[in-house]
Order: structure tokens, then sequence, then C-alpha cells
């Protein structure tokens, strides 16, 4: 008898590892602390919550994606809001169509799920370029949903909304969804936020404050959906976590109205550590990357060498780390994340590049 798998292999080691000093392993920016919000005695009121979310966040939600707050599913961040999306859609058998090089949990949730996995590819010599052709491909009678992350985790590449709308296209045509992590496409800097769900019926999206705004611990997340769908996914929070935490979701709510400020915030570090990082790959050969334009994350391609031995050397000599690209499924990559402090950034970078010498010598 068959067992379903139980857990990440990359949160498991991302949460196990010995920490490093010059650390660019992560995907969002430095936490904000709670003196860097305008938060009241009564923003920290511990009773009150709704059933069914905080109405006030609700709204504020909806107010900024511009949809019905009946479309709006209140999550534990992204990684829950994913799990309910997921949830609500497949079935024990059922296909799901993942992009690759993917975020492993989110192949680790489907499997959970008694899903079987199949992948489309994003190339990355073409820049981990969205191609609905390599969709449809992968489509089969079983396929219940489609996976994509945007901007794409471990890469950073946009999804143009006519290669969106074409997949959206191919999951109606097959009777599927499409369910678009967006966790990271706050990092665009749009005045009106983008999202896939506005594109047609198939898409759901799924989003939180965590990775672009810093607030990782107040773990605001949700999906957006049409309303049918929204309520199967509430009926689910009953079986995972029932109500939320209602001094999070007063101190989301009044994130929400901060969110320019604090995106101010994360502009500035993640623009400095872009021209940094672009800089680094300007004296690199030994290194396949297209420069960096936005996001909060890169994935340089190895042209000689192991990544993972690259990754354990950099970790033992240098004390420092990236993501070895195994994680995402691409063993000749490392993940590097630009969500640190300038001066750690510069330096890890630094301690990379001799690596990377240690290894070509």
């Amino acid at each position: 008898m068959s067992h379903r798998p139980y857990g990440s292999d990359y949160l498991r080691w991302a949460k196990t590892r010995t920490p490093a000093r010059y650390d660019l392993t992560s995907s969002g920016v430095p936490y904000v602390s709670v003196d860097e919000l305008p938060v009241a005695l009564e923003d920290m009121e511990i009773s009150g919550t709704g059933a069914y979310g905080y109405a006030p966040l609700q709204q504020a939600i909806a107010d900024r994606y511009r949809v019905d707050p009946a479309c709006v599913v209140a999550a534990m961040g992204t990684s829950m809001a994913n799990h309910l999306a997921l949830a609500a859609l497949v079935q024990p058998g059922d296909e799901v169509l993942i992009e690759h090089p993917t975020y492993e949990p989110l192949v680790a949730v489907a499997r959970y799920l008694g899903a079987e996995v199949r992948h489309f590819t994003r190339r990355a010599e073409d820049g981990f370029r969205l191609d609905p052709s390599a969709v449809e491909q992968g489509m089969t009678s079983r396929t219940r949903a489609i996976v994509i992350t945007n901007l794409h985790n471990p890469s950073s590449a946009l999804a143009d909304d006519d290669a969106l709308r074409r997949i959206g296209q191919i999951a109606e045509a097959h009777g599927a969804r499409v369910i678009v992590d967006e966790v990271y496409v706050d990092a665009l800097w749009e005045p009106a936020p983008r999202t896939a769900f506005h594109l047609g019926p198939a898409f759901l999206s799924t989003n939180s404050l965590t990775k672009v705004y810093g607030l990782n611990g107040l773990r605001c997340g949700w999906v957006l959906a049409e309303p049918a769908l929204a309520e199967r996914m509430w009926r689910l929070t009953e079986l995972f976590n029932n109500i939320g935490v209602h001094a999070a979701e007063r101190m989301s709510l009044v994130a929400f109205q901060n969110l320019d400020a604090l995106a101010r915030r994360s502009r500035t570090l993640l623009d400095a550590n872009a021209a940094a990082l672009n800089a680094f790959y300007s004296t690199r050969q030994d290194l396949d990357v297209a420069p960096h334009v936005h996001g909060t994350v890169s994935f340089p391609r190895l042209r000689m060498g192991n990544a993972d031995g690259l990754c354990a050397q950099l970790q033992d000599r240098y004390d420092a780390a990236v993501v070895p690209g195994s994680f995402f499924g691409a063993p000749d990559h490392v993940r590097i994340g630009l969500g640190v402090e300038p001066e750690t950034f510069a330096e890890g970078l630094a301690r990379l590049g001799r690596a990377l010498d240690d290894l070509r010598g």
C-alpha cells in the first residue's frame, strides 16, 4: 500500500540548515518590525475575528485587486493559499500540470493531495518565458489544474498577459483551471496591481504580504476565485485553521493602509541589490544568466561544475549561502535572493565569486 508524501524537501532544508553569515537564500525582503507600522494598541486586540474572514481586511484586499469581496478567501500566507486552491480543485488520481523549474512545495502539496504531477518546461534559453504551446502539449483529459508562478520562482521572469490568456483558453477547453501564484508580482511596483484573476474565468490567483512587503509574521495571504469556488475553499478552512488570528488580521489591515510606504522600503533595497547583482554578473564568464530586471530572486546557470558542490563550498569555506537549483529541478543552477541589506548582499556576492573561482581553478 502506497502512502502520500508528507512535507517539503526544500522547506525542510530551509528550516534546518546551518545559517550563514552572508545568506542570500531568502526570496523575500527583510522583515518589517512592529515599530515600522503605525500600529495602535487596539490593533493588538486578540478576539473578534469574523467566522469567514475579518470583513475590513477582506474589503481591503478586494479594493486593491478590484474584485468582489465574495471572491476573496483568506489564507495563512501564500503556502496555505496554494494548498486551498489545489485542494478545492483536485481529487486523488487527477493530474496537475506544473511549470518546470518550479518551487518544490507546489509539487509537494499536489502529491500530498493524491494528484499525479506532470510538468511543462520554461526554458532557460528563452529566459524562462511562459510558452502556451508547452502547456498545451502537457495537457490530458485528467488535467484539473495548471500551476504557474508569476513572477516566476526561481527566475523572476514575468509572464505576459497574452500568454496567460492563451493558457486560460487551453484550460477551459480541457475543463481545467489555472492557479497563478502571484506572491512576487507586486515587485513590478505597478500602481494598480496586476492579477491574472481578471484574465478569464479559468483563473485563480494566490498572494500574500509575506515576500515583497516583509510581513511574513502576519501570515496574511489570500486566494482570488469565483464565488462558488471561493465558498468551497472557505469550507476547507473549517478543517485546516477554522478562523484567523485576529490580532494579525487587524495588523494586516494597517499594513494595507500603508502599502505604499512599505513598497518604497522594499524597492529601495531591491533596486540597489539589482544594480550590484548585474555588476557582478558582468564580471562572470562562468555564469549563464540575463541581466536582472525585477523581482526578489535570480537563477543563474553554472557553465561548469556542480551547483550542489558550489553551495557546499560557499557555506563551508566562505560562510555564505545561495539555494541549490536541485530544489527547483535544475541542478546546474543556483537561486540568489536579493532580499538582504545591501552591504550583506555585496559581501555575499563577493564570496560567491571566490567560490566560483575555486570551482573553476
